[in-house]
C-alpha cells in the first residue's frame, strides 16, 4: 500500500497565495504547508511510499522533493497531470492508477487533518473502498455528502444531495484496497471521458452503480478543514497548529 496525495488543482480562490504556487503548498502553521501534513500523517503510519499527483505549478513540488523525503523519510513518486487546470480530478487519480493497484491511503491535497484520521481507515480496512466520514458536521450545500445504505454500503455521494438525506460528510480521505483498485480505475476512466470536469467522488459513484463495495469510516469529533478560500484557510491555520 502506498500514500496518495492530489496536489495538482490551482486553488483560484486562494489568490495571491497560489499565484506561485498550487494549493498544496500554502503554509498553514510556520512554514508547514497542507502536503507536509498529509505527508507527516502517511509516514506517522508506516507508509513510506508516497505518489503526488501535480499540475498546476508543478516545478514547486518537484523542486522540494528532497528535502520532503528527508524530512519525513518517504520516496516520492509524482505522476504529472497536463491538464490539471483545465479538467478535474477524477482525472488526476485514473493518472494515478499504475500506482493504486496494491492499494493506497488517498488524501486530498487541500484537506487539514489528524493523523487519528489515517488510524481510523487503517483500522476499518477490507476488501472495500473505505471513506473517512464526518457525522458530526452540520451539513450545507458545498459538504460532499454521503449517504450510506443501513447495512453500510454507499448509496449516492455528491454535493447536490439534500443534508438530511445524508450519513454525513466524506472529508477527501480514503483507503482503496487492493482488490477494489482495478474496478475503481476502470470507473474512474468512464466518468472522465464521460465529462473530464467530473470529480473522482463521481467515479466512486460510478463503481458503487456497478456492484462495487464503499464503505465509511466516522473519524469521529476532529478538528479538520478543506481549504478552498480565504476564511478556509484562517480556520485551517487554527487547528493546523494544535496537531
Amino acid at each position: 500500500m502506498i500514500g496518495l496525495v492530489l496536489a495538482a488543482g490551482a486553488g483560484r480562490r486562494l489568490r495571491p497565495y497560489t499565484d506561485e504556487l498550487p494549493k498544496a503548498l500554502i503554509p498553514v502553521d510556520g512554514d508547514t504547508t497542507i502536503l507536509d501534513i498529509a505527508l507527516r500523517n502517511l509516514a506517522s503510519v508506516g507508509l513510506s511510499d508516497v505518489t503526488v499527483v501535480v499540475g498546476y505549478r508543478a516545478p514547486a513540488v518537484s523542486s522540494r522533493v528532497p528535502e520532503l523525503q528527508d524530512r519525513y523519510g518517504v520516496r516520492l513518486t509524482l505522476v504529472y497531470n497536463d491538464r490539471a487546470e483545465e479538467w478535474n480530478n477524477a482525472y488526476s487519480l485514473w493518472l494515478a492508477r499504475d500506482q493504486f493497484t496494491d492499494g493506497a491511503l488517498l488524501v486530498n491535497g487541500d484537506t487539514v487533518h489528524p493523523v487519528s484520521v489515517q488510524k481510523t481507515l487503517l483500522a476499518a480496512r477490507g476488501p472495500s473502498i473505505v471513506l473517512a466520514l464526518d457525522t458530526a458536521k452540520r451539513l450545507a450545500d458545498e459538504e460532499m455528502k454521503a449517504d450510506f445504505s443501513p447495512d453500510g454500503r454507499l448509496r449516492r455521494i455528491t454535493k447536490l444531495m439534500d443534508p438530511a438525506a445524508a450519513t454525513g460528510e466524506y472529508i477527501g480521505v480514503s483507503l482503496i484496497s487492493p482488490a477494489a483498485a482495478g474496478g475503481l480505475a476502470d470507473a474512474l476512466e468512464t466518468v472522465w471521458r464521460r465529462d473530464p470536469n467530473l470529480y473522482y467522488e463521481d467515479g466512486f459513484q460510478e463503481y458503487a452503480d456497478r456492484g462495487g463495495a464503499i464503505r465509511y469510516a466516522d473519524v469521529g469529533d476532529v478538528p479538520w478543514v478543506e481549504v478552498d478560500d480565504h476564511d478556509d484557510l484562517a480556520r485551517a491555520r487554527a487547528v493546523a497548529c494544535r496537531y
